[in-house]
């Protein structure tokens, strides 16, 4: 008998090989346990030896995009175009046309929905551009920065106090050192600056002020984490209440509310803030220096 390779006698009787063949993929096996067992080193041969033979599940891949393409078909059975199942599911027209192209086509729409479709493309690469040199902009000037020298902290500290905290007024005297913010970052400079400046966390008290509506404990526990303190050690949250009307902005799971921290003993601190805060505003003079980069 002629063989399939063209060479006589060296995979013997080729429909004996199939069977045998056959019967493995049917057990369970690879392609490669086939070729082993039967010592069937010609790829083509064995390919054409399990021909019709489902390969077993456990030798199938897992692909990234079997749930897209799912959802690719899905839509295109709704009538939905390329560019609608694109900016659905925000993958190449080259990849939907091989998933959906044995699938009826939808009818022809309307110009001025391909318009708007069109445009929404555009919209969300000019988005995607922006984000981009968002990001590089924001690390190009935090690279400018470098670290921080203590002049540095102290003149930033001061400058944050002056614009978040407590202040003394002629009508009404309040020489009490009490800082408020939502901002993670700024709370973290202010307890360096307060840990520069000498001042022991001993003499320091938490409070959470937060809208009725937040998570309040979780901001809680969010806020002891950041000053590392138990959520125990938190004075009483004060919870801000609105209207039912009220429409706020600021809410979602980043929504944490604000940080009260006020130093026990502090009027002599206050005292000397202050005096640094008018001595920096009299050392105001002439041109201010460039900015490291040169320019704004």
């Amino acid at each position: 008998m002629a063989h399939p390779s063209g060479t006589s006698g060296r995979y013997g009787d080729f429909e004996e090989l199939r069977d045998r063949a056959i019967a493995l993929r049917r057990a369970g096996r690879s392609l490669r346990q086939i070729r082993d067992e039967l010592k069937v080193f010609n790829n083509d041969i064995l390919n054409r030896l399990v021909k019709g033979e489902p390969p077993p599940e456990w030798t199938k891949r897992p692909n990234a995009k079997d749930d897209l393409r799912q959802k690719a078909r899905e839509l295109r059975l709704q009538g939905r175009t390329y560019d609608q199942i694109q900016v659905a599911l925000g993958c190449s027209k080259s990849s939907i046309s091989l998933w959906v192209r044995d699938l009826p086509k939808p009818e022809r729409r309307d110009p001025s929905e391909q318009a708007k479709l069109a445009a929404q493309l555009r919209w969300r690469h000019e988005l995607a551009v922006r984000d981009d040199q968002r990001r590089k902009t924001k690390a190009a000037a935090a690279d400018e920065i470098g670290p921080m020298t203590a002049r540095d902290l102290f003149m930033t500290g001061v400058a944050l106090y002056w614009a978040e905290g407590a202040k003394d007024k002629p009508y009404a005297r309040r020489e009490s050192v009490q800082f408020v913010n939502s901002d993670p970052g700024v709370i973290r400079i202010y307890l360096a600056w307060l840990d520069m400046l000498g001042v022991e966390r001993g003499r320091l008290r938490y409070r959470v002020m937060i809208h009725m509506t937040a998570d309040v404990e979780g901001a809680e526990r969010y806020w002891s984490d950041l000053v590392g303190i138990d959520v125990s050690e938190l004075r009483s949250t004060t919870i801000k209440k609105h209207s039912p009307k009220t429409v706020r902005k600021n809410v979602g799971e980043g929504y944490r509310g604000c940080l009260v921290i006020s130093v026990l003993q502090g009027a002599d601190l206050y005292r000397r803030i202050e005096g640094w805060w008018t001595g920096m505003v009299d050392g105001v003079s002439g041109v201010a220096p460039a900015p490291p980069s040169g320019k704004v």
